[in-house]
């Protein structure tokens, strides 16, 4: 899990060095656009896969991390609809301003939502054995 967060906050630091030399690449917009969509994709991967196979494991084997696991389903929410706005202002080709506000929601969003992530579920993944791959629980990551 914490590879994979790693990653994912590797690949919003690319997007944002993308945003802030985007005037230096031949094409900006198409650059920001591959890297923005890119970064959506691995963020909407990681969550999805979580959604659909670790949660729903941790919970059959842990029940009382549901409501652990239905917050951690609302930041996905959240983060899917803010995912949503990036993707839509970078096909606009808004302002890096703006973009780089989008990304400022995402981030800290993404942030909280990893460390609480993180500090409720890390010592239980250690303890318990759960028929998934890591791709299956974490996404392609």
């Amino acid at each position: 899990m914490t590879a994979v967060h790693a990653r994912l906050r590797a690949a919003l630091a690319v997007t944002r060095t993308a945003l802030a030399e985007g005037a230096a690449v031949p094409e900006p917009e198409r650059e920001l656009l591959l890297y923005c969509h890119g970064f959506c994709v691995a963020l909407d991967g990681h969550h999805g896969a979580e959604d659909d196979a670790l949660f729903p494991a941790l919970v059959s084997r842990r029940p009382e991390l549901a409501p652990a696991v239905a917050k951690l389903r609302q930041d996905h929410s959240m983060l899917g609809h803010l995912l949503h706005a990036l993707r839509a202002a970078t096909e606009r080709a808004e302002e890096p301003a703006a973009l780089a506000a989008h990304l400022d929601g995402i981030e800290a969003i993404m942030e909280s939502h990893f460390r609480y992530e993180e500090r409720v579920l890390l010592d239980v993944l250690a303890r318990i054995e759960l028929p998934l791959s890591v791709p299956e629980a974490f996404g392609p990551l």
